[in-house]
């Protein structure tokens, strides 16, 4: 039993919520009375969230959603803290608890149409099957961090970008069996849903996702390469317990092997980088490359006031 004194709670919920603005308010009063901090989405079809606090903050809040009839089966992943990984509390509604982006007519209720749900186990052995496709949801700024072996990511900037991508290369799925992943399992219910839509006959979802196939005691995150990217201060975490354990991503300046993720100071560009600290001492700032640190210091002389001759 852990007895650090904080603890950062990842979950979600696909439910009916008929005043989402009214249940946001009341998510609000609850969390701040326990000291709680994150980020809450809340629609028509759900909740999104993950918060962090004191022990005691985050018990009574699982204690206080278990006892509401729409969350009342929340499956929670939780991670022990020594402090706060927010620096404030964001409630917002929003029409999707998470965004594939198809319209109104296409979109999809995963409490009706979604993949087979496979348990940590379940997904590892279906892995060792060579004719099976294992496909990433994420975005990949995460998947640079860290994915499965033989992963097929689409390299996309935003969850309703994968639409796209799919049409593009939905023939290279078909009669495949295929099996999806994500961080803590929201983005696959709809996205597994969406592709059996799309014709796809056979395709099953990690359940609960990467966080909790690291910490399902008998494969122990096996097969997972590198971190997997979690949105909060943390950023990365750790998945892969096994001897197969291994970092992917290297410093963008040198070429070490280094999971650190900043962002380029160029406000325009603002893309995460990975540096490693002999490099971040080194360097004149934290930038993607010469073109960005060049850009930054010209947009810097632009706002800079010339002398006025006295």
């Amino acid at each position: 039993m852990s007895l650090a004194p904080f603890e950062v709670l990842l979950y979600y919920r696909y439910v009916a919520i008929p005043d989402p603005v009214a249940y946001m308010e009341e998510q609000r009063a609850l969390c701040e009375s326990l000291g709680l901090r994150g980020r809450i989405l809340i629609g028509q079809e759900g909740i999104n969230g993950t918060v962090s606090g004191p022990v005691a903050g985050t018990r009574a809040y699982r204690e206080a959603m278990a006892a509401d009839p729409l969350t009342h089966d929340i499956a929670w992943k939780i991670d022990p803290l020594d402090d706060h990984v927010f620096p404030k509390l964001s409630i917002k509604v929003r029409s999707e608890i998470v965004g594939l982006g198809l319209s109104s007519e296409n979109d999809i209720d995963p409490n009706a149409l979604t993949g087979e749900r496979l348990d940590p186990v379940a997904f590892y052995e279906a892995m060792q099957d060579p004719e099976a496709v294992l496909l990433d949801a994420r975005n990949h700024y995460e998947t640079d961090l860290g994915r499965f072996k033989g992963a097929i990511c689409p390299g996309i900037t935003n969850f309703r970008d994968f639409p796209a991508w799919f049409e593009e290369h939905a023939e290279e799925f078909r009669g495949k069996k295929i099996l999806t992943y994500c961080t803590g399992g929201i983005r696959c219910e709809k996205l597994s849903g969406y592709l059996r839509q799309s014709g796809c006959e056979e395709v099953y979802q990690l359940k609960g996702g990467i966080v909790s196939y690291g910490k399902d005691p008998e494969v122990q995150g096996r097969d997972f390469d590198g971190l997997c990217y979690v949105f909060d201060q943390r950023v990365g975490v750790e998945v892969n317990s096994t001897e197969t354990r291994c970092l992917i991503s290297h410093c963008s300046r040198c070429g070490t092997p280094e999971a650190n993720y900043r962002n380029c100071q160029w406000p325009e560009c603002n893309a995460q980088i990975f540096i490693c600290v002999t490099c971040l001492e080194q360097e004149d700032g934290i930038f993607c490359d010469d073109t960005c640190l060049t850009l930054y210091h010209s947009d810097l002389s632009r706002e800079t006031p010339a002398e006025t001759c006295h």
